[in-house]
């Protein structure tokens, strides 16, 4: 950029600053909620606490399927990703 041009912008700074936080701040939410690493905490600790006796198989297998999806849901993001 330009003298001239970083003078002409200027008045845009605090815009373009505010936007690259916001984009900064979207991509690690993404990065947060797209991480299979707690759904497979949630999977290993659903199933200890099957054997454990606190929940019964009705409540393991509804759970275990919405985990899955969530894991279907992360994979298929993570493809499409660059």
């Amino acid at each position: 950029m330009g003298m001239l041009t970083q003078l002409l912008t200027l008045p845009v700074a605090p815009v373009r600053a505010v936007v690259w936080v916001a984009e900064q701040v979207a991509d690690r939410a993404e990065q947060v909620y797209y991480d299979p690493a707690p759904v497979w905490r949630e999977l290993a600790d659903l199933e200890q606490r099957l054997v454990s006796g606190e929940i019964d198989q009705e409540t393991f297998d509804r759970r275990e399927d919405e985990l899955i999806d969530r894991l279907d849901e992360i994979e298929a993001f993570r493809q499409q990703s660059p």
